[in-house]
């Protein structure tokens, strides 16, 4: 293990490997890796090929322009990565969007920077495959032991968290919305979170991608709780993108909105990337449903009343 060089270009990856114990063997990371704090001063392989830093419709745009021209979203610094020599490098296959693809990674490898590297490729859709994941990593990197105890440790936790919730007898009916505009609800590992966390999904599917809605679904379910997610959105950022729902002349009908139960998360550090830190993910979604029962330990860190 010694001669380990890891290149995680998914931010789920570099929580991985750290989770492991392996993160001193990491040479690089992408851009969106940013946990834990340590890893900012690691080199910068990647970089959107779209500008992120506008509204939550103009991404939305720019984001199908680029996947519609079989482009991608984002782009590998391959003179860098050569430079950093990595012995692994962990991409993922389960969005395009999400993050650096194996498709972009294998292209890279093959016409441009010409090292042999080993690929382990992130394949998260339901909450089962973080543990299929994590085994992944850890074998890849001669550690199989540690991959099953670190899933082992991280199942007990949430089931002592589901176990809790299950106990409380009312079941809110909870609509998860991971983008604002256009409206998309929360897909893959987020119903099963929901679930576990006491409560009752009402779209999206586990194990399948985020489905598109629309405002009339929204309003027709009348859910008892709003949890805006956005994927890629820090706290901040998702609070200054809610005008696309409370601008609407309807919103303050909806019955969340009307007992306060609307919430906004750190989708980008916690519901929407499929690390270790889902377990945070499951304890954020059980305090906003069951305050009774939970205190607020991540409020105003992973989620915060509108």
């Amino acid at each position: 293990m010694h001669d380990l060089r890891l290149l995680p270009l998914i931010s789920s990856g570099t929580e991985i490997v750290h989770a492991l114990g392996l993160g001193h063997f990491q040479v690089g990371r992408s851009h969106e890796c940013d946990y834990p704090l340590r890893v900012a001063n690691l080199p910068v392989c990647t970089r959107p090929a779209i500008s992120v830093s506008g509204s939550s419709l103009e991404i939305d745009r720019l984001v199908k322009e680029r996947v519609a021209s079989a482009l991608s979203v984002y782009e590998v610094d391959s003179d860098l990565i050569r430079s950093l020599r990595p012995t692994h490098i962990i991409t993922q296959t389960q969005c395009k969007v999400c993050a650096v693809s194996l498709d972009d990674v294998e292209r890279a490898m093959q016409d441009q920077i010409g090292i042999v590297a080993r690929i382990v490729s992130l394949e998260p859709y339901a909450l089962s495959d973080l543990w299929h994941d994590i085994q992944r990593v850890a074998e890849a990197c001669g550690c199989p032991v540690r991959g099953e105890e670190l899933a082992c440790s991280l199942q007990s936790r949430m089931r002592e968290l589901s176990e809790r919730s299950s106990r409380v007898e009312s079941r809110s009916a909870v609509a998860a919305v991971e983008w604002l505009e256009p409206l998309m609800a929360g897909g893959n590992w987020v119903p099963e979170l929901i679930e576990m966390a006491g409560g009752r999904n009402l779209f999206g599917e586990p194990g399948r991608h985020s489905p598109w809605m629309q405002w009339q679904d929204l309003l027709d379910a009348d859910p008892d709780v709003i949890v805006a997610l956005p994927c890629g959105f820090d706290l901040q950022r998702t609070r200054s993108e809610m005008h696309w729902l409370t601008g609407r002349e309807e919103w303050n009908r909806l019955k969340a909105v009307r007992t306060g139960s609307v919430f906004l998360c750190d989708g980008n550090q916690f519901m929407n990337r499929p690390g270790p830190r889902l377990v945070e993910s499951l304890q954020a979604f059980a305090e906003m449903l069951h305050p009774e029962v939970f205190a607020s330990k991540l409020e105003g860190i992973a989620w915060q009343r509108l």
